[in-house]
């Protein structure tokens, strides 16, 4: 049987650095790999920075989605679990 969590039990706090900690670990594999905020938005199919830079200063709730962490992992050349 499935568990069920209350919004007691899991706070949006708690959602949050989850995204966050995902953002900075593409933001730390991105800069270990050499490429810019931008270099990465373009790869992925973005014309400016603004996902990526908010997802990564953890702004206004912006985060990556499975697509965007797929290709990313892909960009980087990385096994997707290292983003998480």
């Amino acid at each position: 049987m499935p568990t069920h969590f209350t919004d007691d039990e899991i706070s949006k706090e708690q959602i949050y650095q989850f995204y966050y900690q995902i953002a900075q670990n593409v933001a730390k594999i991105r800069k270990q790999k050499g490429l810019s905020q931008l270099d990465l938005s373009l790869a992925i199919g973005y014309k400016s920075v603004s996902l990526v830079a908010g997802a990564e200063a953890g702004y206004k709730n912006i985060h990556f989605n499975l697509e965007h962490l797929y290709k990313i992992a892909r960009v980087l050349e990385i096994d997707i679990k290292e983003l998480f």
